[in-house]
């Protein structure tokens, strides 16, 4: 008797002490196989890569830099300065007085030539030239415009050299550009953000205009600053895409942030993805951290928001969604669809922060579910989905959205992003894959796919749909993984169909406000090749405020 009133009293003891570290809710979900914020960061393991693989390089440009005198007539010009990216040059020269540099690469037809302009009046010109094309003579126009108003002007020739093999057997087609109303701009291209291999970009006529040799996945974001981020492989083209790097179009490296290669390994997938799907650029005062869908390196996959830092690529914060959504979504979730024997219950795979308000848009593919919370708190704003909300628990069903009538319950969804918002009333876009994994629509469910726009009443709690695009295409068009929408600074929408025909086409199209197609690119996958592309972006090559500088 003493000996069980003993054993109960240490218990309660043990229950104690969990209650003062975290509390019985702490406690159920370790119960559950949830593991500690702590832990988690532990796990993730993020830091800052010490070598560059490019410093030396860009050494080198520094002191052509300082020493140079050449003239715009003898500039220094290097193809592929960072032997990384091939359709770029970088152009040196000096002049007597300040002046501001354009560049044109001149188009092989109408409405594709690429210009830019360095930002600011200077002496001493770094020019970073982007927008070749591969296996040709480029003729490239550069402007000096002095303060005075006058210009001075000289053409160059520079050759390239073949595309890869890889890029070589991509087939591209193109079945409608019309360029007049396609949203082009001076310099914009298609950003092809492949699941794996080399990321590339093209003009209106389908024309591979830049590529990287590093191999990339998943990841592509512009930042702040007018680099990239960009996921690839510690080991060059072998490995594990464990690594964010940011860099720019010539191919310089910046800094370099390392994840842990046990995080999770897909049965599906030849190597370990690091970070899932998505990052972004945090405008914390301006310390520019990084926030990534991650997994925690526990039994589940793909669940998991960290914070990074920008400065020392250390992970400062962590969201597991297991403690903000119901355990049962991920304690009863039965599925084949698995990370190297974890359980992929949640799949994020998007995240968009609000400035104005501090919430993050979250995408959940494999519970068909949007929603909302905010970041600082971590509470849940909202949640959109199919699942009835008779079996939600009860403390979640104030946060559930109600739909109007003939509004799409999306499924298997991608890249959610807020439009605009004002008065609580929200304007958001995504790419509706159609496919029901838990709680989408099974009547429509692999009929078609779109590009769906929704208005959310945050007040209120409803959602009603007002713009798609995909749904007349039928069947063709559907893919049951990857896509996305981007909408564009004229009004158009970009929509990438990224796993047409089981993977076999990825279809992008660009629609105006009436859905009249003014582009239509198709890309085929070889069965030896089989990449798709995960994104497709409307891109600006390169943004007014980059600006390349060897000397720093």
């Amino acid at each position: 008797m003493h000996h069980k009133k003993g054993r109960w009293l240490a218990l309660i003891a043990v229950l104690l002490v969990l209650c003062g570290v975290g509390g019985w809710f702490g406690y159920r979900h370790y119960s559950l196989g949830v593991i500690s914020d702590k832990q988690i960061i532990k796990n993730i393991n993020s830091h800052l890569l010490k070598n560059n693989p490019t410093s030396k390089q860009t050494k080198s440009y520094a002191k052509i830099v300082k020493s140079t005198t050449r003239t715009l007539d003898n500039a220094y010009v290097k193809v592929n300065p960072y032997g990384t990216s091939p359709l770029t040059a970088l152009m040196i020269f000096k002049t007597d007085k300040a002046a501001k540099v354009t560049y044109t690469v001149v188009g092989k037809t109408d409405n594709t030539s690429i210009t830019n302009t360095v930002k600011g009046y200077q002496t001493t010109h770094q020019v970073p030239i982007v927008g070749l094309y591969a296996n040709y003579s480029n003729q490239v126009q550069v402007t000096l415009t002095y303060k005075d108003g006058t210009t001075e002007q000289k053409t160059f020739t520079i050759k390239t050299g073949k595309l890869p093999k890889n890029l070589r057997n991509t087939k591209i087609t193109v079945s409608k550009s019309n360029k007049s109303k396609m949203e082009i701009g001076n310099n914009e291209l298609t950003y092809i953000n492949k699941t794996s291999e080399e990321p590339f970009a093209v003009d209106a006529d389908g024309n591979i205009r830049w590529y990287s040799t590093l191999y990339s996945r998943h990841t592509f974001v512009q930042l702040s600053n007018g680099h990239l981020l960009i996921q690839n492989r510690t080991n060059g083209n072998k490995g594990s895409y464990n690594v964010l790097s940011e860099t720019d179009y010539l191919g310089r490296i910046y800094r370099r942030y390392r994840f842990s290669d046990k995080l999770g390994k897909s049965s599906l997938e030849q190597y370990i993805t690091a970070v899932y799907h998505d990052a972004l650029e945090l405008p914390n005062h301006n310390l520019h951290n990084l926030l990534v869908t991650i997994s925690g390196g526990d039994k589940y996959a793909e669940d998991v928001i960290a914070e990074i830092d920008y400065k020392t690529g250390k992970t400062v914060k962590v969201i597991d969604f297991k403690k903000l959504l119901p355990s049962s979504m991920y304690r009863n979730y039965n599925s084949t669809t698995t990370k190297g024997g974890k359980i992929d219950w949640l799949h994020m795979n998007s995240l968009y922060y609000d400035q104005k308000t501090g919430n993050l848009l979250v995408s959940a593919r494999n519970q068909d579910i949007t929603m909302s919370i905010n970041y600082k708190t971590g509470k849940i704003n909202w949640i959109y989905s199919g699942k009835k909300k008779s079996s939600w628990p009860k403390k979640y069903r104030s946060k559930l959205l109600t739909s109007a009538k003939g509004t799409t319950i999306t499924g298997g969804q991608h890249d959610l992003t807020l439009l605009s918002s004002k008065n609580g009333k929200l304007k958001v876009l995504l790419y509706d894959n159609n496919i029901d994994v838990t709680n989408g629509n099974a009547k429509t469910s692999g009929k078609y796919s779109q590009a769906v726009q929704y208005t959310i009443d945050t007040k209120k709690k409803t959602i009603k749909q007002t713009w798609s695009y995909g749904k007349s295409l039928g069947k063709d068009n559907f893919t049951r993984v990857i896509g996305s929408a981007q909408r564009l600074s004229n009004g158009n929408t970009l929509i990438d169909f990224g796993y047409k025909h089981d993977g076999s086409q990825s279809n992008i199209i660009e629609v105006d406000k009436n859905n009249n197609q003014v582009f239509n690119l198709t890309i085929s996958s070889s069965k030896t090749d089989r990449t798709y592309v995960y994104r497709a972006y409307r891109v600006k090559f390169t943004p007014s405020n980059f600006v390349f500088d060897a000397t720093k």
